[in-house]
This record gives structure tokens, C-alpha cells and sequence, in this order.
């Protein structure tokens, strides 16, 4: 009787299992973010910096909501810091390279990137990103080239890939109209003749209604979301990229918060959470689109952290929170109206900052603030302005108690969020190359 019993339950087992594998598989819409340099003291520190003054508790953010694990960032040889090219090829192929690598693998031979597989399988694609679009992060998931520094060829190739005709990205969005209009190739017009509609800046990209879509809003990155309107430039596009692609069948969308890494590359505390904001804001976008669509799913994640930026410095234990909000510009807006201020910079200074200056501050802004005013060449002039940058950095990180170890990246975790189908998959420590791995899991054929 009990082996009749055993037989039976194996039996359904059996057929269970066999009804399971022949049940087609549903194609999953996937939504990739990546905060460039986005490392975890970065969410700690935006936490602080989002947190009400007003209250006791310290409030949660959107990236506390959805976060679910770590991942590890080390390009191929282990102990080496990764660069942008090999973190997002690890983020888009599941594989490890060496840096500045695009899509291909050590021996300079391309890989299959999760943007690409999609395509094939039927799906529609899309990119937006705050750098140019054929920055090291997007370029990894659209492009095989050898270095990240040929722009000009990555541009090229976002034209010239081809599946079924079309080109591998229906709906691009970002900066990079300099490489896409140049003497020698003009890609907008090869892009518009396919029938893309084409947007130079936010004013236009409203009037594009349906995909495809070429929208290249600056003629290299974007300006930064401290110093220029709208301040949520990132969550607009990706909430355009969102109702550009078509509604009867998945998406492939790859969103990337660049200039995190570019503020934490310049030491620039302000610039950096100005930038972390608007990567919650588009978090907000996007989890809000989960929440509502069925069979998507979101994961979240850096390539690397920048800057090695510490809350608390030079033995202080604390980290003001209040000095940061109250800073206005980065440091490159800042130097470039107290030169234009002149004599008055003092309270341009007081207005963009709120911050009080030493005596020996002041004395050697003032200096500077002449000196970029009578330089005359052009390198004299950005030998005084990168002086005059650097000093006003150190007199917001002496006020903000913030510290920076280096103006490159760091070799540290970083952190995982994910939100819709089987989220949890995400949860743990893994290494980046796991996280593209089991998002291949969830592309399948278009019927």
C-alpha cells in the first residue's frame, strides 16, 4: 500500500513537473537603473540629507524601501578597482572584463548584453541616461568596442546594430548630440530617415508621442541637477521613456543616474546628493510603474563607488547635514559667479551657501576670485579656476564635516534594490556579474 501510495505521489510529481515545462514561459519586462557611483555611503549620507530637521525620527528613503542586498564590483583581475566600462559590461553581459572594455570580453571579442538578447526575443528597448548616451554605461549594453573612449564609434554602432533592420534602441534619451551631429556623419538624420522622432531639448521631447524616439538634450552630459532646471531631469526622461515604448508587449529599459560619479569624481558633496535626489525621484517613477504593471520587474544597483566619500572627517564625529542643504550650486557654478561677482563675491558666496568663512578662508578666495579675473589665456584661466574650485570644496567639506579619499573610484559593495516579479532572487550578496545572469532568466520569446 505505501509503495502504491509513493508510486502515485511521483507520479503526479512527474506530471506536474512535465506540465510546468511545457507551460510557456511569460516574458518579463525588466528596468535597469544604475547609479553611477552610487556606492552605500552614498545612501546613508542622502538619508541624512533627505531627513525632516523638524522631526526626531530619521526618516526612511524610497532607496530604504527597496533595498534588498549587495554586490560586489572587482573587474577581472581581483583587487583591482572597476572602471565604468567594466562595471557595466559586468551589469549587461554577466561576465567580467577588463576595464574599459565595452561589451567585450578580455580577449576584445563581443558578448550578447542583456539589451541585445531582448531585441532578438521580440522585445521593445530603450535607454536614458543624464551622461551622453554613448557614455561607458549605456554603451555597455548597445555597443562592442574595444575602449570606452571611442565615442564616435559607439555612436555609430547605436545606428549600424541591426536586428530585423531596426536598430537595437527604440527609445534613447540623454546627452551626446555632439557625437551624433558631427562633420563626417550626421546619425540624427540616419535615425529621423528610420523613422525615429527627434528631440534637442525638454521642450521638444514633450511633443514626441510614440516611439522610436532619439531625444539628445545636451551636446555632451547634462547640466547638473544642483545648477540647471528641471532639477528631476532624470525621473522626466524615464517617465517619458516609460509611456514612449509600446504597451502590447515587454521592454527591455536601461535608466542611468551618470552624475553621481561625476560629483563624487570632483569631491563635490552638493552636487552629489542634488544628483542622489534625482535618482529617488525616478525610483519613485519607476516603482510607482511596477506596482501597476504586471510581469515587471526592477533591480537597481551601482558599477562602483567614487570618491571614497566619508560623513565625518579630520577626527570630528559628526557629519551637518544642514550645511550641505543649504548649498545651492556646485563647485563649478559657484567659482564661475564669484568670478563674475568681483569684489562682491563675499555675498554671492553667502547666497549660494549660507556658509561663514575663517579669515584665512576669505583672504584666499579673495586672491583667487582676482586671479581668475586677470587671467588671460585660456590656461591660466583654468589653472585659477580649478584653484579657486578646489578651495571653495574645502571650505563646504571643513563646514559639512565631509571627507574624501580620492577623486577616482573605490573598490567597496554596493547596494541591490529590486521591486516586482520574484524581487527576492536580488536579496543577499552576489556579484555583479549574478545580477545581469538572473536577469537573462527572465527574457523570453514575444509570441
Amino acid at each position: 500500500m505505501k509503495q502504491a501510495l509513493a508510486a502515485t505521489a511521483l507520479l503526479c510529481i512527474a506530471q506536474l513537473s512535465s506540465a510546468a515545462a511545457t507551460e510557456p514561459a511569460v516574458p518579463q519586462s525588466v528596468i535597469y537603473v544604475i547609479g553611477d557611483g552610487m556606492g552605500m555611503e552614498y545612501i546613508t549620507a542622502y538619508r541624512h540629507f533627505a531627513d525632516d530637521p523638524t522631526t526626531d525620527e530619521l526618516e526612511d528613503t524610497l532607496f530604504d524601501r527597496y533595498f534588498v542586498g549587495t554586490s560586489a564590483t572587482h573587474p577581472h583581475e581581483h583587487g583591482l578597482v572597476t572602471d565604468s566600462a567594466a562595471g557595466a559590461t559586468a551589469l549587461s553581459a554577466g561576465i567580467k572584463t577588463y576595464n574599459g572594455a565595452i561589451a567585450v570580453d578580455v580577449d576584445k571579442r563581443p558578448v550578447e548584453t542583456l539589451l541585445e538578447r531582448a531585441k532578438k526575443l521580440g522585445y521593445s528597448t530603450g535607454m536614458v541616461s543624464t551622461s551622453q548616451i554613448n557614455h561607458a554605461t549605456p554603451a555597455s549594453f548597445a555597443a562592442h568596442v574595444d575602449s570606452r573612449q571611442k565615442y564616435d564609434d559607439i555612436a555609430d554602432q547605436y545606428l549600424d546594430n541591426r536586428i530585423d533592420g531596426k536598430p537595437w534602441v527604440d527609445v534613447l534619451i540623454g546627452g551626446g548630440e555632439q557625437y551624433f551631429k558631427r562633420d563626417n556623419r550626421d546619425l540624427v538624420a540616419g535615425f529621423t530617415a528610420l523613422g525615429y522622432h527627434y528631440a534637442d531639448d525638454f521642450a521638444s521631447l514633450d511633443s514626441i508621442e510614440k516611439a522610436p524616439a532619439l531625444a539628445l538634450l545636451a551636446p555632451k552630459g547634462l547640466p547638473f541637477a544642483i545648477d540647471q532646471p528641471p532639477a528631476n531631469r532624470l525621473a522626466v526622461m524615464t517617465a517619458k521613456a516609460l509611456a514612449l515604448l509600446p504597451k502590447n508587449k515587454p521592454f527591455f529599459l536601461l535608466v542611468e543616474a551618470s552624475e553621481i560619479d561625476w560629483c563624487g569624481h570632483a569631491n563635490d558633496i552638493a552636487c552629489a546628493m542634488a544628483e542622489m535626489r534625482d535618482a529617488e525621484e525616478t525610483l519613485k517613477v519607476v516603482g510607482n510603474y511596477v506596482a501597476g504593471h504586471r510581469d515587471t520587474v526592477m533591480v537597481m544597483t551601482a558599477d562602483h563607488s567614487t570618491g571614497g566619500l566619508s560623513m565625518g572627517a579630520n577626527g570630528e564625529y559628526e557629519w551637518r547635514a544642514s550645511v550641505v542643504r543649504g548649498v545651492t550650486a556646485s563647485a563649478n557654478e559657484l567659482a564661475r559667479q564669484l568670478k563674475d561677482a568681483g569684489s562682491d563675491w563675499q555675498q554671492t558666496w553667502l547666497e549660494l551657501t549660507g556658509i561663514a568663512l575663517t579669515s584665512e578662508q576669505y583672504n584666499t578666495i579673495a586672491r583667487q576670485v582676482k586671479a581668475s579675473r586677470r587671467a588671460s589665456t585660456e590656461t591660466e584661466k583654468n589653472a585659477a579656476k580649478t584653484e579657486l574650485r578646489a578651495t571653495l570644496l574645502s571650505a563646504i567639506d571643513r563646514a559639512s564635516v565631509t571627507g574624501w579619499t580620492t577623486s577616482g573610484h573605490t573598490g567597496g559593495d554596493v547596494p541591490v534594490f529590486a521591486a516586482g516579479v520574484n524581487a527576492e532572487q536580488f536579496a543577499g550578496h552576489q556579484d555583479n556579474t549574478a545580477i545581469a545572469q538572473k536577469l537573462f532568466t527572465r527574457l523570453h520569446p514575444v509570441q
